[in-house]
């Protein structure tokens, strides 16, 4: 901001400032101008309308002009609370024409030197303010870099760590069902013996059972034997 009103002040040289003080007359020539255009638009729908439409054209334009007047106060007001305005050039107003035009020559040509220098040296703290300003933002966009490489790297060794966590739950809860199915495997098989076990008692429970009600007990070897003397002879057996 203040290298910008450096620059307009050395554009408006003493020699210039008729020019830079008939700025606010051109200004307010053309808000004037505008004014006047507006009016013979108003006066111009007025006389081709009704009154009602004339009336509503009227307040329509009053309360335009009303809120653009307000606004234009509110945001002047805010920007003369909030701008910060550098101090006036020395050279304006110190310009006191001699008699001698070489005088005059010489000492213009000293504040146009002066005022050089000047210009130089806010330049120079301009570049010196943009210089740190850049320093400043590359060292918080390497903190910036840095921090979310931290994150990164933590984010990582956390899910590092669930899965390690997990494998180990995963390791551990296969073990245990390994475990409950040999055990469940081992308890079939006992129920399988002991089951097996129970059908050969009870055979041969029955077999002794059959011996004891029979009479006479044959041997298979001797089947075919008894068979014959049965039917040679014919008593009953």
């Amino acid at each position: 901001m203040r290298l910008c009103v450096s620059l307009q002040q050395k554009n408006t040289e003493p020699k210039d400032l008729s020019q830079h003080l008939g700025s606010n007359t051109v200004a307010l020539a053309k808000k004037t101008l505008s004014m006047a255009a507006s009016s013979r638009q108003i006066f111009r729908s007025i006389s081709h309308s009704s009154p009602s439409q004339c009336l509503k054209t009227i307040i329509r334009f009053e309360t335009t002009s009303s809120s653009s007047l307000v606004t234009k106060k509110t945001s002047s007001s805010h920007h003369q609370h909030e701008q910060e305005y550098s101090q006036p050039c020395n050279f304006l107003g110190s310009w006191t024409a001699p008699k001698d035009p070489k005088e005059a020559q010489a000492k213009l040509g000293l504040l146009r030197r002066d005022y050089a220098k000047q210009v130089r040296e806010l330049r120079k703290d301009y570049f010196n303010e943009m210089e740190l300003q850049r320093q400043e933002k590359q060292l918080k966009d390497e903190a910036k870099n840095e921090a979310i490489r931290i994150a990164k790297q933590e984010r990582k060794a956390a899910k590092a760590a669930m899965s390690k966590a997990r494998a180990a739950e995963r390791q551990v809860f296969e073990e245990e069902f390994r475990q409950t199915l040999m055990k469940e495997r081992a308890q079939h098989l006992e129920s399988w013996r002991l089951k097996e076990k129970a059908k050969e008692e009870k055979k041969l429970e029955k077999e002794k059972e059959l011996r004891k009600q029979s009479s006479v007990w044959i041997e298979e070897t001797d089947m075919e034997k008894k068979i014959l003397e049965a039917i040679v002879d014919s008593n009953p057996l």
